[in-house]
């Protein structure tokens, strides 16, 4: 069931080639050349048919969230409450601190994460999760000192599975809001927004086109520019070779908006997933004037094809007004965490991080569109 996909004798079953192109990869190259912030290990799972990426940590703090919950629950918030302005900000960030000190006592960072693409937003496809007691009896074996993780969970684009987790006694850790879009046709067109953000374009004198193999590396350096320079150095930093390999393997479908001169100004890399399709690298030159709406034109571009493809579109989370207005509706995205074959105390602290974002962030993220 756990292999190395690394290992020339590794028995696959029958997968897309883009999918197991990109697991491949990841296991030859390591994790770091995908994304510069992301240390672990890096294993694979067959089960039902399906091979799930897995990654494994054993506590080491700073790096992307995207292995590592302590980045995203006490890192990214407090680098969250800055760029949002919280209300009472000075007096929380000593509360989430002390928080971090005891989950980190707790082990948080000592994970094994199952279907971690090392993206933003993990879609899980058409994985149900009815392999889940099976999946998690194995790797409690193997890893009997790890939490187990599922990351991006949520009753919109994984209902069944997030339905599976709670019924194996899981539990379920609130991670943010994300903003989707049922059907884009009716959502999205119809709205004054579509209109202005297309004359937009035919204004702006860009050409929308799909991206080519050699436009790896402005693309990465776009998004750097957005995701990691302006937001957050938790995000991944993807790399020039991570965008080659999506790129040329067809797993993350490019679009860029290119000037005549042939420079690429914004971008957008979508994945999809079953009927789902979320954005998982966007980028735009932010030394542009802001009336050139290169964000609105990059929101566009995966927007347009997502709506072209008849795909439901997972937006991930932040620009809640912007994303509102082109048609989008908030949801609750979950961290499932399986802690029972841990010891008492790591069981409670992780059990209170749950109830505690319940009851307290789940409202605010509600009430303030976060």
């Amino acid at each position: 069931m756990i292999f190395d996909p690394a290992d020339p004798n590794a028995i696959w079953p029958p997968i897309p080639p883009a999918e197991r192109s990109y697991i491949a990869a990841v296991a030859h190259g390591g994790a770091r050349a995908m994304a510069s912030n992301v240390r672990t290990r890096w294993l694979a799972l067959a089960s039902d048919g399906r091979v799930l990426p897995v990654t494994v940590n054993d506590g080491a703090v700073g790096d992307s969230y995207v292995c590592l919950p302590h980045s995203a629950y006490i890192l990214y918030g407090l680098r969250e409450m800055e760029l949002v302005g919280v209300r009472g900000g000075a007096l929380l960030s000593p509360l989430i601190r002390a928080a971090g000190r005891l989950l980190l006592a707790a082990g948080i960072n000592r994970i094994v994460h199952i279907d971690n693409w090392l993206l933003s937003t993990n879609l899980h496809g058409d994985w149900d999760g009815a392999d889940l007691p099976r999946v998690r009896a194995a790797l409690t074996e193997r890893f009997p000192h790890h939490i187990l993780a599922i990351r991006s969970v949520d009753d919109w684009s994984s209902p069944a599975l997030a339905a599976s987790a709670r019924d194996d006694d899981w539990v379920m850790i609130p991670s943010r809001q994300i903003w989707v879009t049922d059907n884009l046709a009716r959502d999205w067109k119809s709205r004054n927004d579509y209109g202005n953000d297309r004359r937009l374009i035919a204004r702006s004198g860009l050409s929308l086109e799909p991206a080519a193999a050699a436009d790896a590396g402005r693309i990465a350096e776009l998004y750097h520019q957005l995701y990691v320079g302006k937001y957050s150095a938790l995000n991944p930093v993807f790399t020039p070779r991570f965008v080659a390999e999506t790129l040329v393997s067809g797993l993350i479908d490019y679009r860029v908006a290119r000037a005549p001169d042939g420079q690429i100004m914004a971008v957008a890399g979508l994945l999809a997933r079953g009927d789902v399709v979320t954005p998982p690298v966007v980028g735009y030159d932010i030394s542009a004037p802001r009336s050139a709406g290169l964000y609105r034109i990059a929101s566009w571009l995966f927007g347009q094809a997502a709506m072209e493809r008849g795909l439901r579109l997972h937006g991930s989370a932040g620009a809640a007004e912007f994303k509102r207005l082109r048609g989008a509706h908030g949801v609750i995205e979950y961290w499932a965490m399986y802690v029972a074959h841990l010891s008492p105390h790591r069981r409670a602290a992780i059990r209170a991080l749950a109830a505690l974002l319940e009851r307290y962030a789940v409202p605010m993220m509600r009430r303030r569109g976060l």
